[in-house]
């Protein structure tokens, strides 16, 4: 399709009528355009302390960056990304210059396990090099169940960061370079875990390989804003009387947390996979509109 050149700003507050190079809009084209403004104005896009829905954890959002809620970020990850509904999460982070539209634009969606306390005691002697063989072979393992349910196959490449843990802050990071199906281009799947008296806080970016060191910039940010409530801690552990999980540090990297719901969740990575590709530059444009400062939270 034909691409499109024009004064979003004030196109989408209705000030001008759009100036098109060569050609009017489409029917077609108008509407998505409708459709974007609409669901980009029912965003609410949150500052400031947030209490986060599992009652356990608290995000300090910072000003170069918004949250969105568990049923925002679903609208995104369906109907924008694309993504596979039923799946809904604690929430999104995004870039404060951003729309979930731009086609450069990453975001963190947020989620929570509730699998009792993971001893952080061998985090030293984990052999990553090892554990990435581990997981490629359960990966190519995996990849028929996948097709068969009517998902892309995935190579796992390597790792885009090693595994990287802190016993002060009780935080894990690290990155996977994965490829899905036929696509020429990687995808960068970067994993934050907070480990909690009861479970673990997942924090993970959606992004595209290009974007790593864009990612890498903003990391400690991410890191610093979500951290668990008094009496929720690591540090709040009790042994007579808290769950400790089957699993430890290993088994978050290579994703065994979700093994109790079979390969295929295991290997669910969200994509930014648009689904309607009409306009280059959508984002950019769509961009000029949110002059709506995001909402400072009143906790």
């Amino acid at each position: 399709m034909r691409f499109l050149i024009f004064g979003f700003a004030l196109l989408l507050t209705g000030m001008v009528q759009p100036v098109v190079a060569q050609e009017e809009l489409t029917q077609e084209e108008q509407k998505y355009l409708n459709w974007a403004k609409q669901l980009w104005e029912s965003l609410d896009r949150q500052q400031g302390e947030i209490k986060l829905p599992n009652g356990v954890a608290t995000l300090n959002v910072p000003e170069q960056f918004y949250y969105l809620n568990p049923d925002d970020a679903q609208k995104v990850l369906v109907e924008v990304w694309n993504n596979p509904p039923g799946i809904k999460k604690l929430g999104m982070l995004f870039p404060a210059h951003a729309t979930p539209f731009d086609a450069d634009v990453w975001g963190v969606e947020i989620d929570y396990e509730q699998d009792g306390y993971v001893s952080d005691e061998n985090a030293d002697t984990i052999n990553y090099d090892d554990l990435l063989v581990e997981m490629q072979q359960t990966v190519n393992d995996a990849n028929a169940e996948r097709v068969e349910a009517g998902y892309d196959r995935i190579q796992l490449l390597g790792w885009a960061a090693k595994p990287y843990y802190d016993r002060t802050a009780h935080k894990l990071h690290w990155a996977k370079e994965l490829r899905f199906g036929d696509q020429q281009e990687s995808t960068l799947n970067y994993n934050i875990r907070i480990l909690g008296r009861k479970g673990v806080l997942l924090l993970n970016f959606i992004a595209n390989m290009d974007q790593k060191t864009n990612v890498e910039t903003n990391l400690d940010t991410v890191l610093r804003m979500a951290e668990f409530d008094e009496g929720s801690r690591y540090e709040d552990f009790d042994p007579d009387m808290d769950q400790v999980a089957a699993y430890g540090i290993g088994a978050l990297v290579a994703g065994k947390v979700l093994a109790k719901t079979g390969l295929i969740a295991v290997l669910l990575v969200f994509l930014k996979k648009f689904g309607v590709v009409i306009i280059i530059g959508i984002g950019a444009l769509l961009s000029k509109l949110f002059k709506r400062k995001p909402k400072a939270s009143q906790i």
